[in-house]
């Protein structure tokens, strides 16, 4: 192999120059001259210039190492062993693969390779929009809850791969038509081209491992033969100056520190973590008017400096609120951003958002304190694509607001292992609720009217106001809509006398009146109870039922979407297509509750001991409702029934127990009298009756069938010339191939062998569809 000397002004070029890893950076940052430390920031920078995925510090270590070339071919020319790469297919649970790791995405028909560019915690209990549990942010690997860290010696942690397909070149990567019916099909990859598995870390400490040794460990077991290649552009065995694995691991690290170094050093790049971004796609992502554009970071900062701050103070519980947002879902709520979260753009995406939510801490804020008295800090830079805490009211904390603290975890911490999903007041339904809070009287009243929440703020924009709300009980009942003070404050101003309001429902799926789409509503902007009146609710819509809001500013518009589930569920006899609060729906939609009234009045035993543990039980914000099985009588009839009244509770109790639709769990009892679960080791153990709401998926059956899928659009025939392709390793050309290209040489007249190059074939002239 031939290498020669580069200019100084020229990017290096895998197997033509010399190697780009000297053995002085072996050694460490400060021993590499300054010379060679240039020539390896100018080749990352054109690298970062190149590729559209941000480059994380292992995949920039892959480009120095196994050499990626620049100009389209990728690692499609280095020595890499292509069929030793490890499978990965979705939804499956597979050994732990750091971002770097090369994979072989397993597909039904041809082999689809990629490099793993980005990943992120994608903990089930983080909602589609972005909203997080507390106590998931800086959890470790496989928390069960608050507080209950992983039992097993190897735990499991659910992670969104962003893979590259076209790290290897065009000659193997598949058409984007392939790819796009592989992300249709949903079975090998998601429709955004990712792949959500459960990943198996060998122990609790490689969980926790930084990027540096997590990638060093990976590359010497894995990758082992793939590292230690004899053809490389230069061995690790050379630069270690030995081949014992602890000098190995020792190299690998320092490389990968001075690559970061490297990379945090140059003026052209901007890091987030350890991904880097060129200065000038920033700049211009942020001049962009579109979707997730300028103005969308601008309204994303804004949202979590209000997320916090409470409509109005709370009837239970300390004056504070927390809410912890997950940045990666969150993206989702930006209109016509789909497009800009597919494939490697979602972790763009990721990045700048959180590039841009760092800027905006920097500039505008006291050590993250703003003007509305919320503090906003980094609480998890990996679950979610990084989850950010907005506290309310904050102060000037001496805690770096762009360093990760984990405070949602270590806020909901018990000294028990044993602890499960925190229990909230039957007052308090906010899902974000983390710490476990003593339970209220059971016979305490539902919130009235006064206290229902008006929703988490979305976006605060210059042209509209977004924010998501839960359809409520109360709502349905006396017909009203909730309205933001921000958003009330707003109109009070702009429409005066006037005295309504046009709101527009939409709800996919599923079917409206045009008297429903549409409605003029009477509209009460008082302090603290501002809300449209009249409102005919549809018939589908329920106790639980998410909507998204918009109010665009300046005019007389509420705008209120609902969002259909991926997959329809039935939760006890409701079929649910569309997106909902399972705690609120445990608590409004039990028996006897109706758009007329809400009694108990006339239910059957069964249907009333069903009622009273979702009313009146201890909630946890999954929807989980636990009663003191004591009280149940008082509690059902709201004083003490006669005996007759109460075997036959009790007979109920025990059929549904007997059914599965109830179950038997242990609290305690506290010094005040209340009941607690889990128990509280030092107290009184006290038996529980628990409601598991328990959705089953229902999906819905396809319309037309598959044939009429397949038939839906016409067919583009396309035009291939005949052309070279790299062939896969361990294969050879055909006889039948070899004469097509010396027939091709023959028609263009080429000078010299008419032989096929060794490792390449040639594809014949064809046709294909598009």
């Amino acid at each position: 192999m031939t290498t020669a000397r580069m200019a100084p002004d020229q990017v290096w070029r895998p197997y033509s120059d010399d190697p780009l890893l000297t053995p002085a950076m072996a050694q460490g940052y400060e021993t590499v001259p300054p010379a060679e430390l240039a020539t390896l920031r100018r080749y990352l920078e054109a690298l970062v210039a190149v590729r559209r995925a941000p480059i994380h510090a292992s995949v920039a270590f892959n480009a120095a190492y196994f050499g990626y070339e620049l100009g389209g071919e990728g690692y499609g020319a280095s020595p890499l062993d292509l069929d030793a790469f490890p499978r990965v297919t979705l939804g499956e649970r597979v050994p732990a693969l750091p971002v770097g790791a090369m994979v072989h995405i397993t597909t039904g028909s041809q082999p689809l390779f990629a490099e793993i560019v980005y990943k992120e915690g994608r903990h089930p209990a983080i909602g589609p929009l972005g909203d997080a549990p507390g106590w998931v942010s800086g959890a470790p690997a496989g928390a069960e809850g608050p507080g209950q860290v992983c039992s097993h010696d190897t735990p499991v942690r659910r992670e969104l791969l962003v893979p590259d397909p076209h790290a290897f070149g065009d000659a193997l990567s598949l058409t984007p038509a392939q790819l796009t019916r592989l992300r249709g099909h949903q079975r090998w990859m998601n429709r955004d081209g990712h792949v959500l598995v459960d990943s198996v870390y060998p122990s609790k400490q490689a969980a926790e491992s930084d990027d540096a040794s997590a990638y060093a460990d990976y590359l010497l077991t894995t990758a082992r033969d793939q590292l230690l290649s004899p053809v490389v552009p230069v061995s690790l065995n050379l630069l270690a100056g030995g081949q014992d694995d602890r000098r190995l691991h020792s190299t690998l690290v320092q490389l990968l520190n001075v690559i970061r170094q490297v990379l945090v050093s140059s003026d052209a790049l901007r890091m987030w973590g350890p991904y880097a971004m060129t200065c000038d796609a920033l700049a211009e992502r942020w001049r962009d008017s579109g979707p997730l554009g300028g103005g969308d970071m601008s309204a994303l900062a804004a949202a979590m400096q209000h997320a916090a701050k409470p409509e109005k103070k709370r009837r239970y519980g300390m004056p504070t609120h927390t809410v912890h947002t997950a940045v990666g879902p969150s993206l989702r709520n930006f209109p016509g951003a789909g497009d800009q979260l597919t494939g490697v753009g979602y972790a763009a995406a990721v990045c700048r958002a959180n590039l841009a939510l760092g800027d905006v801490i920097r500039g505008e804020s006291a050590n993250g304190l703003f003007a509305t008295g919320t503090r906003v800090s980094l609480d998890d830079a990996f679950e979610g694509g990084g989850i950010w805490r907005s506290h309310y009211p904050g102060d000037t904390d001496d805690d770096d607001p762009l360093v990760p603290t984990g405070l949602g975890w270590l806020e909901t911490t018990r000294p028990s292992a044993a602890q499960v999903a925190p229990v909230v007041p039957q007052d308090d339904l906010a899902p974000e609720a983390a710490e476990e809070l003593p339970a209220e009287p059971i016979d305490a009243p539902l919130e009235d009217e006064h206290d229902l929440g008006t929703g988490q703020l979305l976006r605060i924009a210059d042209s509209e106001v977004a924010w998501r709300m839960t359809l409520r009980l109360a709502h349905i009942i006396d017909g009203y809509l909730p309205l933001r003070t921000l958003v009330a404050d707003e109109l009070r101003d702009l429409i005066g006398a006037e005295v309504a309001l046009r709101l527009e429902l939409s709800h996919p799926g599923g079917e409206l009146d045009d008297s429903e789409a549409v409605q003029d509503t009477p509209v009460d902007l008082e302090d603290g109870t501002a809300r449209l009146l009249n409102v005919d609710w549809p018939i589908d819509f329920f106790p639980g039922l998410e909507l998204h809001l918009q109010w665009p500013r300046g005019g007389r518009v509420i705008r209120a979407t609902t969002t259909l589930l991926e997959t329809p569920v039935v939760v006890d006899d409701r079929m649910i297509e569309h997106r909902y609060d399972p705690a609120v729906l445990t608590r409004e939609d039990p028996p006897g509750s109706s758009r007329t009234s809400n009694s108990a009045a006339g239910l059957d035993p069964r249907r009333l001991v069903m009622r009273t543990v979702r009313r009146c039980g201890l909630l946890t914000p999954d929807g989980h409702a636990l009663l003191d099985r004591s009280v149940l009588p008082t509690a059902a009839y709201g004083q003490t029934p006669a005996a007759d009244q109460i075997d036959a509770l009790l007979k109920a109790v025990d059929e549904l127990l007997s059914l599965g639709r109830l179950q038997s769990a242990i609290g305690s009892r506290g010094a005040d009298g209340r009941p607690r679960y889990p128990a509280h080791p030092e107290e009184t153990e006290i038996p529980l009756i628990e409601y598991t709401p328990a959705p089953a998926p229902r999906p819905l059956p396809r319309q037309g069938g598959a044939d009429q899928t397949r038939q839906s659009a016409p067919i583009a025939l396309q035009y291939v010339p005949g052309h070279l392709r790299r062939l896969l390793p361990g294969s050879c050309p055909s006889d039948l191939q070899r004469a097509a290209f010396r027939e091709h040489c023959r028609r263009l007249g080429k000078a010299g062998s008419w032989e096929l190059p060794h490792g390449y074939t040639f594809v014949i002239q064809h046709t294909r569809g598009t």
